[in-house]
């Protein structure tokens, strides 16, 4: 059973950085592709990173591609999201997710019940 239980979340400034975790149960972190997607009030889903199982590569949207960070430890079958110069337009729920399709479409299978992240201005 897939699971996944995300930390980390909280208030930080403009400007500021958090890292995110996530503790991945269930399954084998290389069975899938790992990433990040973030949700605010009255807007669409919008994914933020995706760790590719294929090639190992981690795709970014345009904004938070410099800002953000994928990394991952197979070993404790942990997965984080660093964000660095946090915008006030980052303040979202973030779900950390899993997923065997397209890692482009940000298009997971799995999530957990999210973080909130909210940047002060």
């Amino acid at each position: 059973q897939v699971q996944l239980v995300e930390s980390g979340g909280g208030l930080v400034q403009s400007g500021g950085s958090l890292r995110l975790s996530c503790a991945a149960s269930g399954f084998t972190l290389d069975d899938y592709h790992m990433g990040w997607f973030r949700q605010a009030p009255g807007k669409e889903r919008e994914g933020v990173s995706c760790f590719s199982r294929h090639d190992g590569s981690t795709v970014f949207p345009d904004s938070v591609k410099g800002r953000f960070t994928f990394s991952r430890d197979n070993v404790k079958n942990m997965v984080y999201l660093i964000m660095h110069n946090l915008k006030p337009e980052d303040t979202a729920v973030y779900y950390c997710a899993a997923g065997k399709k397209y890692c482009s479409d940000y298009d997971f299978d799995y999530w957990g019940q999210g973080t909130q992240v909210t940047v002060s201005s």
